[in-house]
């Protein structure tokens, strides 16, 4: 698969903050201390209400349970169960939010080269990261590399049925690297809040489309992949 070559993929991140900027109108968070990398345990578990799609949406359960800790890393078991979809997944942490094996775009597995950053800790407002890492995606049997760049925006109060948290606000952007030679590479843009007081997201929000080739700027070649909510119903803490 074909990657944007460095400067141009730099100026895709930047062209699409300055849209979303003008069209997202998110309110400004606030400031406040910064969140250090959690002490996760054995069993800690969340479990998320998720749903994904336009007019007829897929809805499932989704659980994240820590299943071991030890000298390789921090292993997790992922289960999605619904009306249409049984999976289940495993990831391979190599400290908390660096991932050597995990997905970033729906449920497509991969092993990175090098530690995906999906929590630069410790959190704080204003703070950026962003990467260009190779991968190996188990679901395509191709390797590529993937930009992922994060925007730490700040505390905000976040009300699920789990309760209500102090949560940061991050906003995320990727383009993949499933480009082909009829159509140009995912572009993903994803709100996500993570809070302190559960180890974890207790709400994301994502949104996904590609362009296909030679469509031009007709609103025809844009195809919409991913319209979806994750929120937390509840988190169980692991046993010290």
């Amino acid at each position: 698969m074909r990657t944007l070559p460095h400067p141009i993929r730099v100026i895709f991140i930047i062209g699409v903050l300055t849209a979303l900027a003008g069209c997202i109108g998110l309110s400004a968070p606030g400031s406040g201390p910064a969140a250090d990398a959690p002490a996760y345990r054995v069993g800690d578990r969340w479990i998320y209400h998720a749903e994904d799609g336009f007019r007829q949406k897929t809805v499932w359960e989704e659980t994240h349970e820590v299943m071991a800790i030890g000298a390789d890393g921090i292993t997790v078991r992922i289960t999605q169960k619904g009306d249409s979809i049984d999976v289940m997944r495993t990831e391979q942490w190599a400290a908390p939010g660096q991932v050597n094996v995990g997905a970033v775009y729906n449920n497509q597995t991969r092993r990175f080269a090098a530690p995906l950053q999906r929590y630069d800790f410790p959190l704080a407002d204003g703070k950026v990261w962003s990467q260009f890492v190779d991968n190996y995606n188990e679901a395509t049997k191709a390797s590529g590399n993937i930009n992922r760049y994060v925007r730490v925006r700040g505390w905000e109060k976040v009300t699920t049925t789990a309760g209500t948290f102090d949560a940061l606000s991050m906003q995320v952007i990727m383009r993949l690297d499933d480009d082909e030679f009829w159509r140009y590479a995912t572009e993903c843009n994803y709100a996500v809040w993570y809070a302190p007081a559960v180890r974890g997201v207790v709400r994301e929000e994502k949104d996904a489309q590609y362009r296909e080739k030679g469509s031009g700027t007709e609103v025809g070649g844009v195809i919409r992949t991913q319209h979806g909510v994750l929120e937390l119903i509840s988190f169980t803490p692991g046993k010290s």
